[in-house]
């Protein structure tokens, strides 16, 4: 349980009543800095800081599931359960996210069905991201730099076994704030 006061308390409070984009950014500013060293230990699960963001419930209802760091150049950015619960990294490009926040979430919930029949196709055949150290709003912390999209996932520690994340994509007006959660198991 996560002690009052706490920033994984402060998370749990945001996570339980959503947030305004304004509170994660300042949840974010005051966390600590993370190295790459102490995230390159394999898969994290992930969720979502509801923000009001169109994208809200997207990822988590398509079947995302996390994260693998196997090394500095070796990571997986998206991982994916159907609902046979196979997880499967998956390449990046060939997920519609322009399409994000766009097709109503019934039809991204059935399209988690279709993992399954999807997986030859969607598969990634070798790591898709890499995870470097850089400067991002005043810190220098592990970040995501993916390799084929303009896209970097700034990470901060929350505790030991969690991170806050947040999407810097090129031509995304407003942040994407998720949570990644260390797989002990």
């Amino acid at each position: 349980m996560a002690g009052i006061g706490t920033p994984a308390a402060r998370l749990d409070e945001l996570r339980g009543a959503g947030c305004t984009p304004q509170q994660a950014w300042e949840l974010f500013d005051s966390l600590p800095a993370v190295r790459v060293e102490e995230v390159t230990t394999g898969r994290w699960h992930g969720g979502e800081l509801d923000t009001g963001h169109p994208w809200k419930g997207v990822l988590v209802g398509s079947g995302w599931y996390g994260k693998q760091f196997d090394s500095a150049d070796s990571v997986q950015p998206l991982l994916f359960a159907g609902p046979d619960e196979r997880v499967f990294p998956v390449d990046p490009r060939r997920v519609p996210l322009a399409l994000a926040g766009r097709i109503p979430l019934p039809a991204v919930r059935f399209c988690r069905r279709l993992l399954p029949l999807l997986r030859p196709v969607l598969r990634a055949g070798s790591p898709c991201a890499r995870l470097r150290d850089l400067e991002f709003r005043g810190k220098v912390s592990a970040a995501m730099v993916y390799d084929h999209l303009p896209i970097i996932d700034c990470f901060r520690l929350v505790d030991g076994d969690t991170l806050l994340g947040v999407m810097d994509m090129r031509g995304m007006s407003d942040p994407y704030f998720f949570i990644l959660s260390r797989d002990n198991g």
